[in-house]
């Protein structure tokens, strides 16, 4: 089973970090999150700024 995880305060917030913690022992987990806290930011558009991914090592966050 794989499970999307995603918010939009960043993807060190602790909240986020338990849960794929604890729902890593059960199935695949892919996190999708931004950099930083984006709270209120749901109705912005990204015209001007170009928007980057960085990709982590699998398990890097939650060991």
């Amino acid at each position: 089973m794989r499970i999307l995880l995603s918010n939009d305060d960043g993807y060190q917030a602790p909240g986020l970090l338990r849960l794929a913690a604890t729902l890593s022992k059960l199935a695949e987990i892919t996190v999708l999150a931004s950099d930083r806290n984006c709270n209120g930011a749901s109705n912005s558009i990204s015209l001007r700024t170009p928007l980057y991914i960085i990709q982590h090592k699998p398990g890097l966050l939650w060991r």
